[in-house]
């Protein structure tokens, strides 16, 4: 850790915020990283490009904004997108067309026929 006009840098956090908040925060994170959730699929997606604590505090945040959200509106209700939400969203035809794309622009021309 270095110190420069009294100040220590580099140890990559902010220092503000409430440490209570985050701590709870990060053990709801944790219970809902081992459920067949969205949370949890995405703390497992996360999880395997940032690593395990940066995932911790990603779902630790999104379970702070739904909070936030149920709370300020009357309205609003949770609904789980549930762990195939990621898969569901690209889409099949999306993937299809960015497919074709692709190997048009390296000169193939290509023809698509259903497997039986």
């Amino acid at each position: 850790m270095k110190e420069s006009a009294g100040k220590n840098k580099g140890n990559g956090s902010t220092g503000h915020g409430n440490r209570y908040l985050a701590r709870v925060l990060g053990e709801a994170a944790v219970g809902a990283s081992r459920t067949d959730t969205f949370l949890g699929e995405r703390y497992r997606r996360l999880a395997r490009r940032r690593g395990k604590k940066k995932a911790v505090v990603a779902v630790g945040r999104s379970i702070l904004t739904i909070v936030w959200h149920l709370l300020s509106d009357d309205q609003a209700t949770f609904n789980d997108l549930g762990p195939g939400h990621y898969d569901n969203r690209a889409g099949t035809q999306r993937a299809i067309r960015n497919h074709i794309r692709g190997l048009n622009a390296l000169g193939y021309q290509v023809t698509l026929q259903p497997a039986a």
